[in-house]
């Protein structure tokens, strides 16, 4: 906002100080709602945001920060709005007690600079009295002379071997603010050293952290755990929040379950089970090793075979077959030329009367399949899965490996059930995930778990090649090759 005359600034100076322990009335007050670039936004602050604005005034009106530090801590789903709350809270916080110092970070440098920064530069163009602040591309800064050292709130990125920042954040008889943005993954360290630094009598001291909660150990994880006692918690779910995709939260549920960690930290707001990154959770993968199946729960789907080939001498290559609900065996081999284990393939397929054979064709693979092919003269049922190729439903996935290990864990969950193996458990469990910046799902490449000391997860990625594409039902048995339309890659409708 541009500066009025002296007597309107007067004005404005002494309404905005009548908001120093209302955050939420500042809020309200400061920024033009209803209007302009907020046309969409009549009516303010989202209900959770109100919440939380509301609950630091209370503490505030009744002396609360001059005793002990006001802590909120603030684990939310992805896109509610956490950003735009800080920017607030920050420019609350400058413009309604002079002289306040503060220190923002977030867990890395790109979220700092490129959306709690950028979302503060935002705000702070709209704030009525923004003029009063310089926003430059590392702090915000008091434009009144002699004030540049002492009012101001700094952007820092954080390094476990400069703490200097957080360690020397004190402003005796002033007020203090600290915002941890993305809190989850910022190292321990990093807290230990501003919870020393944050002892100054008589100051009003304001510390927030906020963020997805991606991880289930850690400084943020305890704010709602064992320190809960010293903190105002509270938990988001991106679904009640105004300003979500709902359609893409529906999605999200829908390809990872209601109660899977995808969706427990980025819908929910809730810490995960299973590690920050595990695509498929322990618990699922223990349910289906104890899991038995009666024939008929699984005898009228279509005989599988999923062929992974080994890249190098300490890989093996893996025969699993599966129909339906059930992964029925799975044949390792080391060592074998890729003609022998064509003829072992081949042999699988005419013994059991498989109705397709997806083989891991990148590589040494592809020599399998042509064999397969030109020698056995099964070129009608062979597949060459490349893992790599775009996905059926590219929208989601960023390629076909991500999509059909989405499709196994759906399976999983849904009731399949695999052999009591734990190396086959293990492989199941250790793959991690990651979301592209366009929302796709991105799975680990094998060369990275084995650079994390995991072995490569050949047992299961010749499970999960069985999800490579749907396959027409075929009715083994008196009805044998009847085919059946209903196969659904995502459930396997029956």
């Amino acid at each position: 906002m541009l500066q009025g005359s002296a007597e309107a600034d007067a004005r404005l100076a002494a309404e905005i100080a009548g908001y120093a322990a209302d955050p939420l009335g500042f809020v309200l007050f400061a920024f033009p709602w209803g209007g302009g670039a907020l046309a969409d936004y009549p009516d303010g602050p989202d209900v959770w945001q109100r919440e939380i604005l509301r609950g630091m005034g209370e503490q505030l009106s009744t002396g609360a920060s001059a005793a002990s530090v006001i802590r909120e801590a603030v684990s939310s789903g992805h896109g509610v709005g956490k950003s735009a709350l800080v920017a607030w809270i920050i420019l609350w916080a400058m413009s309604t007690f002079s002289d306040t110092r503060g220190v923002v970070t977030a867990n890395t440098e790109n979220q700092l600079k490129g959306k709690t920064w950028a979302e503060l530069a935002k705000w702070h163009r709209l704030c009525l009295c923004g003029y009063w602040f310089d926003c430059t591309a590392t702090a915000l800064i008091s434009t009144q002379a002699g004030h540049e050292k002492t009012w101001r709130v700094d952007m820092v990125a954080w390094s476990e071997r400069n703490t200097e920042a957080f360690a020397g954040l004190h402003n005796k008889g002033r007020r203090v603010l600290l915002i941890f943005d993305e809190a989850s993954a910022i190292p321990d360290a990093i807290w230990e050293v501003s919870e020393g630094a944050l002892t100054d009598a008589d100051t009003e001291i304001i510390w927030c952290c906020f963020g997805n909660p991606t991880r289930n150990t850690g400084r943020f994880r305890e704010c709602f755990g064992r320190y809960a006692h010293r903190w105002n918690t509270r938990r988001v779910d991106s679904r009640t929040a105004a300003m979500t995709d709902k359609n893409q939260l529906a999605q999200w549920v829908e390809d990872y379950g209601e109660d899977s960690d995808f969706v427990r930290v980025r819908v929910r707001g809730e810490f995960p089970r299973a590690g920050d990154r595990q695509f498929i959770s322990s618990d699922i993968v223990h349910e289906a090793r104890g899991r038995s199946l009666k024939p008929d729960q699984y005898s009228f789907a279509p005989r599988i075979l999923g062929v992974d080939v080994a890249r190098s001498g300490s890989d093996q290559s893996v025969i699993t077959r599966r129909q339906g609900l059930a992964c029925l065996e799975q044949r390792k081999f080391r060592g074998l030329d890729t003609v022998t284990l064509a003829g072992i393939v081949a042999e699988e397929c005419r013994e059991w009367g498989a109705d397709k054979i997806f083989v891991d064709g990148i590589g040494v693979g592809a020599g399998v399949v042509d064999a397969l092919r030109q020698v056995y003269g099964l070129g009608h049922l062979v597949v060459d899965a490349v893992a790599g190729a775009t996905a059926l439903q590219p929208e989601r996935f960023l390629n076909r490996r991500a999509e059909m290990w989405t499709a196994m864990r759906k399976w999983l969950a849904e009731g399949g059930a695999v052999p009591d193996d734990a190396e086959l458990a293990e492989q199941l469990c250790g793959l991690e995930y990651a979301v592209t910046v366009s929302g796709k799902l991105k799975l680990e490449s094998k060369d990275d778990m084995k650079a994390r000391g995991l072995t490569s997860p050949d047992c299961a990625d010749a499970l999960a090649l069985t999800f490579y594409a749907p396959v027409p039902v075929a009715l083994h048995g008196a009805a044998q090759r009847k085919a059946r339309t209903e196969y659904d890659l995502f459930g396997e409708g029956r």
